[in-house]
């Protein structure tokens, strides 16, 4: 189980940052939409370059990352996008300095090999969910932004169902009962990483998974991959996430043939990832996943206030 994280203040402060691809950011918007929401926005300094496809050098992007869980008048941690290059951070990161400044830090995709590497190495709870650029400027349906505050304010507790909307339903490819921390991400970066000090520590986990612009055959290899990697026959259940561009019907049956065998709980069709609405997961948390009855609840607390 990981770490709690305080809770994100009202009036706080919330830090971008560009640990991977650049993008133009309308400031402007981004300040309002932080002040009407009662936060303050803090710009690092590499969200404004751009290095082919990245934003800044590496050089620059770890600096702003280690300054945002630094600097204590820092309440939260905003990744302004996706995209590329994320994993060569991975081994120039401060662990000490992050693991003595939790804080709630988000992101998704190309962001996966920070969630993992920080569940490993640094012990608290990180999450799954909106970049600023894409899907809160972006205007992304509720309940996107909803989702992802209720998390950080504490509203959610022990106890508490992740709520999912009901215009989306989910699918149980294997029903059953299991606990344990949820963990993951994007598909495509859980594989990029394997075989690496960073891999993905899947031992009993709730393994997550998500991925965008991947063909059902990608897909399969990249399952077929974890499970030739031993992960597969590690983790407790599976709960995946909106794999964006693969017929449905064809994901079921690869979700079938890759898990019945394991006998253990699968649940599909998790509005999370490449998709809209982009709800939000709390990532190292201990959770119960219930595919049976398409519940995830939560068995501890995220945040602490």
């Amino acid at each position: 189980m990981s770490i709690a994280v305080p809770a994100l203040r009202p009036e706080g402060t919330i830090a971008l940052i560009a640990p991977a691809g650049p993008a133009t950011l309308d400031v402007e918007k981004a300040g309002q939409w932080m002040r009407a929401r009662g936060y303050d926005l803090r710009i690092l300094p590499g969200v404004y370059e751009r290095d082919g496809y990245l934003a800044g050098s590496d050089t620059v992007r770890l600096n702003d990352l280690h300054k945002a869980f630094a600097d204590p008048e820092i309440d939260a941690i905003f990744c302004l996008r996706g995209g590329y290059g994320t994993p060569r951070l991975l081994d120039s990161l401060d662990f000490d300095l992050l693991r003595a400044n939790p804080k709630p830090f988000v992101g998704y995709s190309d962001i996966t090999a920070l969630h993992l590497a920080i569940s490993r190495y640094a012990g608290f709870v990180t999450f799954h969910g909106p970049m600023l650029n894409a899907d809160l400027l972006g205007d992304k349906q509720q309940p996107t932004e909803s989702s992802l505050f209720s998390l950080l304010r504490g509203q959610l507790s022990t106890g508490s169902e992740l709520m999912h909307p009901v215009a989306y339903p989910l699918t149980t490819i294997e029903p059953g009962i299991a606990c344990g921390r949820l963990l993951g991400g994007n598909l495509s970066m859980i594989a990029a990483v394997m075989g690496t000090p960073y891999e993905m520590d899947a031992e009993g986990i709730i393994l997550f998974i998500e991925d965008v612009n991947e063909p059902i055959y990608r897909i399969d290899r990249l399952l077929t991959h974890l499970r030739l990697a031993g992960k597969l026959a590690q983790v407790a259940g599976v709960l995946v996430g909106d794999v964006a561009g693969v017929d449905k019907d064809a994901l079921e049956r690869l979700l079938k043939q890759t898990f019945e065998p394991l006998c253990i709980p699968v649940l599909s069709g998790w509005r999370s990832g490449h998709c809209d609405p982009n709800l939000t997961l709390p990532m190292g948390a201990l959770v119960r996943l219930d595919a049976g009855e398409k519940r995830v609840v939560l068995e501890q607390d995220v945040v602490v206030r």
